[in-house]
């Protein structure tokens, strides 16, 4: 399938692999490199030579194209922001802030920058600044997100834009990925159904915990203090939601998170770790490998489009 997405980052399927921290790692986006689409590395909470070295596995794995994440409120955003121009990364996802300051380092280094936008306005503000497509990340999405869903912000961004957009939020199925097509995306993102990808080096209670996630496990937090956050159910989100009601500055919540992410990706404790996930969970129901993945959703994708 052959559109502005998959001419502008040179992949075979318009489907790209979102930046998961502790979970987007070398050989989940290889697999999907390999596979056809987009893989992607996630910089969040990596210092500079960890990215390195995850860049550099990944060119030891695939030849194919692929990207890096950078999460802009990170506080080392400025030295990942270099690190991808020395490694020669050719396409930056951004998410969490705006690039406008890295914008003439990126563009004199070739880099194609897309930003995340939850907002039309956000998305023409990327455009003007010269971005050569933009994710478009609705509410049902896993992570921190906006407060417009999917089915509403893409076509209103597809209809302001010149550049290519891609659907991100609540996808998991060629369902879903026809829609965002029909709605006027040019390609899908997917961060929830990679997470439980064969490829995906995360504790098997971690990945069971999501295959078992019914449609109304996913709970936000952080709203009260602006920084909302899309997560499963457990007892780590009953914490979050006990802080901010007590009051908590939202920057102390913000590094319970970022410990908690890790204790539950990495260590696979489910119960006291955060488990980030979008609404999506609710229909996935196995684990599989990235290019099965990818085959089952294109091939859905094109029945439904020829139907």
């Amino acid at each position: 399938m052959d559109t502005r997405v998959t001419e502008l980052l040179g992949i075979e399927y318009p489907i790209i692999q979102g930046g998961m921290a502790c979970v987007a790692e070398y050989h989940l986006a290889a697999a999907v490199s390999q596979a056809g689409g987009l893989g992607v590395i996630s910089a969040a909470g990596l210092f500079a030579d960890a990215l390195r070295k995850q860049i550099r596995q990944m060119r030891r794995q695939t030849r194919k194209p692929f990207g890096v994440h950078i999460m802009l409120a990170d506080s080392n955003a400025e030295e990942i922001a270099r690190v991808v121009v020395e490694e020669g990364i050719k396409i930056v996802i951004t998410d969490s802030g705006n690039p406008v300051n890295y914008m003439r380092l990126w563009k004199a280094a070739g880099i194609k920058v897309i930003p995340t936008i939850s907002s039309v306005g956000l998305a023409k503000m990327m455009e003007q600044m010269g971005a050569e497509a933009v994710v478009a990340e609705g509410m049902e999405s896993g992570g921190h997100i906006g407060m417009t869903t999917t089915m509403t912000l893409i076509p209103q961004v597809s209809d302001a834009l010149k550049i290519p957009v891609i659907a991100a939020g609540g996808i998991g199925d060629g369902r879903g990925g026809a829609a965002a097509l029909v709605l006027g995306a040019d390609g899908i993102q997917m961060k929830t159904r990679f997470s439980v990808a064969a490829e995906a080096v995360v504790p098997p209670d971690y990945k069971e915990r999501i295959i078992k996630a019914k449609d109304i496990d996913s709970v936000v937090t952080g709203t009260s203090h602006g920084h909302p956050l899309r997560q499963l159910g457990n007892r780590m989100a009953r914490e979050y939601l006990r802080m901010e009601a007590e009051g908590t500055y939202w920057q102390e919540i913000e590094r319970a998170v970022t410990d908690a992410i890790w204790k539950a990706a990495r260590e696979g404790d489910v119960i006291n770790g955060t488990i980030v996930a979008g609404q999506a969970a609710g229909i996935i129901t196995k684990e599989a490998a990235c290019a099965e993945i990818i085959q089952e959703i294109m091939q859905e994708i094109e029945q439904l489009l020829n139907r």
